[in-house]
């Protein structure tokens, strides 16, 4: 839970650094493949699976990173970006509706909206008047970490490290074209990359994506999803700690209570599902 919830203030420590925010997410998709690869082994899965797993790719190793490091790119306050991404939770519920055609109770119906509902009291934060753009694109990473986990459901039976080469290898490849496109000068950008930033984002791409992630796996082959989600629904306060320390950002009255809202929304919501 604490690798997960530091992820967004080392990842505002390294933007501070002036290194491009999409030059940033393939850098980090880029460490993910090499690592993996000798794990990987070269073997292909079966047809089948192609489809949910580029959707899940491009999801999660595109969609997921570009969008959280634009939110804090584009945020002054990071807590706020750190809560908004519980938002993945209803969101995927949301996308199973129509992806898997699962039905949503009358339960989860009024779970996802007190959830989006401690969100809209965030905004009425006065704090957050220059940072919506940010809440913006971090709504967009919640929805696209949504849309990821439903995908992952199509994929359990294949291989850990095949799913997350797949995610390095489309999160890099896309990411270092747009980066050149919208930034431009990647070679440059890549050379100015300080020693203290390699070093944020190789701790972004080895201790989150690749420790924390595996550790959740490893764990829900002894404990069920339902023991393991609600203290991973936990991370926020971790890095908003971190947030605290780091940035000395104090929260806010209204801050405190959407997130109560959304985050015993979120536990709610996992629960019953």
């Amino acid at each position: 839970m604490a690798a997960h919830g530091s992820a967004f203030p080392v990842a505002k420590l390294a933007l501070n650094n002036s290194v491009p925010p999409i030059l940033m997410a393939s850098l980090r998709m880029a460490l993910v493949l090499l690592i993996l690869i000798p794990f990987w082994k070269f073997k292909l899965p079966e047809k089948k699976y192609y489809k949910s797993l580029i959707f899940f790719s491009l999801s999660m190793g595109v969609m997921v990173y570009v969008f959280m490091n634009l939110s804090l790119f584009h945020s002054s306050i990071i807590s706020p970006i750190i809560l908004g991404s519980q938002l993945a939770i209803p969101f995927g519920i949301i996308a199973s509706a129509f992806i898997l055609d699962e039905n949503i109770s009358r339960k989860k119906w009024i779970l996802i909206f007190t959830s989006f509902l401690g969100i809209l009291i965030i905004f009425f934060d006065p704090k957050l008047t220059d940072n919506f753009l940010g809440l913006l694109f971090a709504s967009l990473m919640a929805l696209f970490f949504g849309l990821a986990q439903v995908y992952s459901r199509q994929l359990k039976d294949l291989s850990i490290s095949l799913i997350n080469v797949s995610t390095g290898l489309f999160g890099f490849v896309i990411l270092i074209f747009i980066s050149s496109i919208l930034e431009g000068e990647v070679i440059r950008n890549i050379r100015l990359i300080e020693m203290e930033s390699w070093i944020l984002i190789s701790y972004q791409a080895i201790i989150v994506s690749l420790c924390a992630h595996l550790l959740m796996f490893y764990l829900y082959k002894f404990y069920t999803v339902g023991k393991i989600f609600p203290f991973y629904s936990l991370f926020p306060i971790f890095g908003i700690l971190l947030s605290f320390l780091i940035f000395g950002e104090v929260p806010s009255f209204l801050f405190v209570i959407g997130g109560i809202i959304v985050i015993s929304s979120v536990i709610y919501l996992h629960k019953i599902s």
